[in-house]
């Protein structure tokens, strides 16, 4: 083997250590942890008014009120209802510091028309509702807008990275105003919409979500890199990947559909088993047939050509993409029943995930294919390692979702 080739090998073995050595140090946090969501629906008021209906998250609310408004008792008042998880407490301070609660709402929260701020006013009182276990505080306003136009912009700038308590927040939103109705993904890097939008710009925000989501799920990218580690030609893992986009869009239609509910209690914990599991499918064919774990142990026939264990694996990933896809869903607030102005955006937001997935095997697959063949033991090797740390890190994930530390 030429000193060329060597050094290559060497670059291509370090590159995919460090990869991992980056996404494993990173720890646990980055998967779901550490960030919020923020859900709003739009809808047209009274002539020249606009009212919109926020869902955020409890505790977050709670703390970034009270430092943003300087209200102490707010916090002092609101915090042991949240810890005894009263909910007639909970809103009881909400609404005890209603100045406060607002105020930090419609100074990070706005709805403008021809470039006019309309004017906010709070209807009723605030409510509590619970998303995925997590208690959220519900809140109605009312905006009055002196232009009149033909569309509006919401702007969202709610739990911004500068407060230090989340990173990350997106405000996921559907609107029924101006004669248009869809939906809106908002985050630091595009933080408002207009509601005469066009097609192709809802698009391309929930692409773009899409991708996001996969490039920030630290257990989402460690799952499609146990399936890279086990695969062992170039059409197992296209299809693996596929595979499982397909799993989580049926997912994705039946939760819109309000034909499937899971508790993230449940659906976290198996998402972190899935990631094990599949990562030492491969530690298993290494241990089972050593040098030959790469090998088709049978011809394949039909359009895939694959074997046994390749059709066996293609099932596995399908059904954890089932799951995967509630994990999904989760994040997006689809547990509604028939969120149809949604489900076209979490068809595109698929869309933005798969080409992410692609995007990662043509990188990395060529480089571990060409390990492989210029030096088969090297590449059993890397694979494994990459297997064991992935697949202990599942473990880690799952032990911890489950006992909740």
């Amino acid at each position: 083997m030429s000193q060329r080739i060597r050094r290559s090998l060497a670059v291509t073995v370090v590159g995919l250590a460090a990869a991992v050595i980056t996404l494993l140090s990173a720890g646990p946090a980055l998967a779901h942890g550490f960030t919020s969501t923020v859900y709003g629906d739009v809808t047209a008021g009274a002539e020249g008014h606009v009212r919109t209906k926020l869902e955020l998250e409890y505790d977050l609310f709670l703390v970034s009120a009270a430092d943003y408004e300087k209200d102490d008792p707010l916090f002092k008042q609101g915090q042991p209802a949240f810890e005894d998880r009263d909910a007639a407490g909970m809103v009881a301070a909400l609404n005890a510091h209603r100045k406060s609660a607002v105020g930090y709402v419609t100074k990070r929260f706005s709805v403008a028309s021809n470039g006019v701020t309309c004017a906010p006013t709070q209807v009723g009182d605030f409510t509590l509702g619970v998303r995925d276990g997590v208690p959220y505080a519900g809140m109605l306003l009312d905006w009055a807008c002196a232009e009149s136009g033909t569309a509006h912009e919401v702007r969202s700038g709610l739990f911004p990275d500068s407060e230090e308590y989340v990173k990350g927040t997106k405000t996921i939103l559907t609107y029924d105003v101006d004669g248009s109705s869809g939906s809106a993904a908002l985050d630091a890097e595009h933080p408002s919409f207009s509601t005469g939008q066009t097609w192709y710009e809802r698009f391309w925000e929930f692409l773009r979500l899409g991708a996001e989501h996969l490039l920030t799920g630290l257990d989402h990218i460690l799952f499609l890199l146990a399936l890279i580690a086990g695969s062992r030609r170039l059409r197992e893992i296209v299809l693996a990947a596929t595979s499982f986009t397909l799993a989580h869009s049926v997912t994705f239609m039946l939760a819109a559909l309000g034909l499937v509910d899971a508790p993230a209690g449940i659906v976290e914990p198996v998402i972190a088993l899935s990631i094990a599991v599949v990562a030492a499918w491969h530690l298993f064919g290494i241990w089972r047939r050593g040098n030959h774990a790469t090998d088709l142990e049978t011809a394949g026939h039909g359009h895939f050509s694959l074997d046994r264990a390749g059709w066996l694996r293609l099932a596995v990933v399908f059904c954890f993409g089932l799951v995967h896809g509630l994990g999904f869903a989760g994040a997006l607030g689809i547990d509604e029943a028939w969120s149809w102005q949604l489900l076209w955006s979490l068809l595109v937001f698929n869309v933005g995930i798969e080409i992410v997935q692609l995007a990662i095997i043509a990188v990395v697959f060529p480089l571990l294919a060409v390990l492989r063949r210029r030096s088969p033991k090297v590449g059993l090797w890397a694979t494994g390692a990459v297997s064991a740390g992935v697949a202990g890190m599942g473990l880690f994930w799952f032990v911890q979702r489950v006992f909740g530390f």
